[in-house]
């Protein structure tokens, strides 16, 4: 097949990399403002380049893969919704929530596949856990933890428009937990705090918080993230049932240091980016979209999985921000008056 890509910054020319090594992909078509960076694809992977959004549209492609600014994401979805392109978008969807929602309702009013880019539900560790949940290996849940930890903070003009720790961060969490449970979040209760780069703090964000999610059957999930790990790059997942508890992410890479007598583990270096932890993920997320091209599976993330994951981010800010416990139907009536799920 004939793929798109909308953007080659860091994401997106992992990903012209990661689909010029897939046996169903025969050709990219890239576009990207940044000259050298279509050179670069066109050299390194034999991609065709292209000087916008329309031409790639125009070059016949199977699909789309969208790495381009946020503030960007909602045309570019929209115009491949009415291309009749099945697109592949990073998170979020949009800047504002009240925006992504009408680009939810756009999408599932058409019918065009849009697949939202989680890469966490291709993680064998992951999936292995949603397995076991859904088996019910684990019995009743009663308590998750999921933790994001970053080895540095993303630089200052990031944190700028990153829209804030939760919902830039964190929102990975939140998707992970709603996926592996198979449960919504009910009500939030954040905090926050600032021991590190004074730049976020100025930006108005915070750089370490931890959320408690109350879940719609009861299950307590505990999310903690910092933008400042100095051992590397941490994410870990467990959950803890009534008749099992398991873990994603205990192994040799493992950025954390034991100090019991006599133990060893972690016995590899620590992970110390995303894209290094998650290469496989990604290989697979992708893997997938190209199965959601060719019609024989379905988005594995919608649309509105993603705005249910931003839905918990603009919880976790408000309650962060007036310090106290917020029902996510209270911050759904309270943007649009009515209820938008």
């Amino acid at each position: 097949m004939r793929m798109g890509i909308l953007g080659l910054g860091r994401i997106g020319a992992f990903h012209a990399q990661t689909l010029s090594g897939l046996d169903t992909v025969d050709s990219l078509v890239v576009t990207d403002p940044v000259a050298a960076a279509t050179a670069l694809a066109t050299e390194r992977w034999g991609a065709t380049a292209v000087d916008s959004p329309e031409a790639v549209f125009a070059a016949g492609v199977d699909g789309v893969v969208i790495a381009a600014a946020t503030d960007v994401h909602p045309e570019l979805i929209l115009a491949a919704v009415e291309a009749g392109v099945p697109a592949f978008c990073e998170k979020p969807v949009a800047r504002s929530i009240e925006e992504g929602v009408e680009v939810r309702r756009a999408v599932e009013d058409s019918g065009s596949p849009v697949h939202i880019g989680f890469n966490r539900r291709f993680d064998a560790g992951c999936m292995a856990a949603r397995r076991a949940v859904v088996s019910g290996e684990l019995g009743p849940l009663h308590t998750v933890r999921s933790t994001t930890l970053d080895p540095a903070p993303p630089p200052a003009a990031y944190v700028a428009v990153s829209g804030g720790i939760f919902r830039d961060c964190a929102v990975h969490d939140f998707d992970i937990v709603r996926w592996v449970t198979g449960r919504e979040v009910a009500e939030v209760y954040a905090t926050g705090g600032n021991r590190g780069a004074e730049y976020i703090r100025a930006a108005g964000d915070v750089d370490t918080a931890s959320a408690l999610l109350t879940l719609d059957d009861g299950t307590i999930a505990v999310v903690s993230n910092s933008r400042h790990n100095a051992r590397g790059y941490d994410v870990r997942l467990e959950l803890h049932g009534m008749t099992d508890s398991i873990a994603v992410g205990l192994e040799d890479r493992l950025p954390l240091r034991s100090v019991e007598p006599g133990v060893t583990f972690p016995a590899g270096p620590p992970h110390d980016f995303f894209m290094g932890r998650f290469a496989d993920a990604y290989r697979a997320e992708l893997t997938a979209f190209t199965e959601v091209v060719a019609g024989v599976r379905t988005s594995p993330c919608t649309v509105a999985d993603a705005i249910e994951a931003s839905w918990i981010a603009e919880a976790c800010a408000l309650s962060l921000h007036e310090h106290r416990p917020v029902r996510l139907e209270e911050l759904r009536v309270r943007r649009d008056g009515v209820r938008t799920a």
